[in-house]
């Protein structure tokens, strides 16, 4: 019984992770996570001793923010968080934004549940193909590591020679890398399709062959403002 029991709460989990992180949204919702997104970059940067380093802000070649990217357990452990993604172009502008999805799982007797906002950044042009691709593996496809805090971190350099993506978290006010290592990245076309009202590659966005619409503006400029305090 206590087998069966647990097989059946797994597969419950795993349903309801799955129908939370595939689930289409409306384009207020895409709206209200841009939104969400330069609240986070603002927030984080407010704090020069705990912000991203400068050295890392002057390399990065795409910045991808999760709002409230979630954690939930009992029994099965599960990730999963709905973000957006803007590249710098070769004309040296911010992109256009592209939404993206993460999902990622552990399996172990756990109880409870958390949030906490991602920002993904990629500090080379590798790092920036692996963000153009359909789907990718954080750790497999792209090197990561868990990114340094602070304005002035000493380790910023060498990180960014030997990870193609650098990551974060920050959770009740806390902010530090985090290893997201085994995560998978992926195109949410459902979500594309929804804000620019047809099909677009997400290469053709990320390259900056798409204008910014209206409600992505206030994203872009927010990257693109920490981005020019770097430099």
């Amino acid at each position: 019984m206590m087998k069966k029991f647990v097989i059946s709460t797994c597969a419950v989990a795993v349903t309801f992770m799955g129908s939370q992180a595939f689930a289409g949204s409306s384009h207020q919702d895409l709206v209200n996570r841009l939104d969400a997104a330069s609240t986070v970059i603002t927030q984080i940067e407010s704090i020069p001793a705990k912000s991203i380093p400068m050295s890392i802000m002057s390399n990065a070649t795409c910045v991808a923010v999760v709002p409230s990217y979630k954690k939930a357990a009992f029994v099965v452990g599960g990730s999963y968080g709905q973000g957006v993604v803007t590249c710098k172009t070769a004309s040296g502008k911010w992109s256009a934004p592209a939404f993206i999805q993460l999902a990622g799982g552990s399996f172990g007797f756990q109880i409870g549940g958390q949030a906490t906002d991602l920002v993904l950044i990629a500090v080379n042009d590798r790092g920036m193909q692996a963000l153009l691709k359909t789907k990718f593996k954080i750790g497999g496809d792209a090197a990561a590591s868990a990114g340094p805090v602070g304005r002035n971190a000493s380790a910023a350099t060498n990180l960014t020679m030997k990870s193609e993506l650098l990551t974060y978290s920050r959770s009740q006010g806390l902010f530090a890398g985090i290893d997201l290592n085994g995560t998978v990245v992926n195109q949410n076309t459902s979500d594309t399709r929804t804000f620019y009202g047809h099909d677009v590659p997400f290469s053709t966005i990320l390259k900056g062959d798409v204008a910014t619409p209206a409600a992505g503006r206030q994203f872009v400029r927010t990257v693109a403002r920490y981005f020019r305090r770097s430099k």
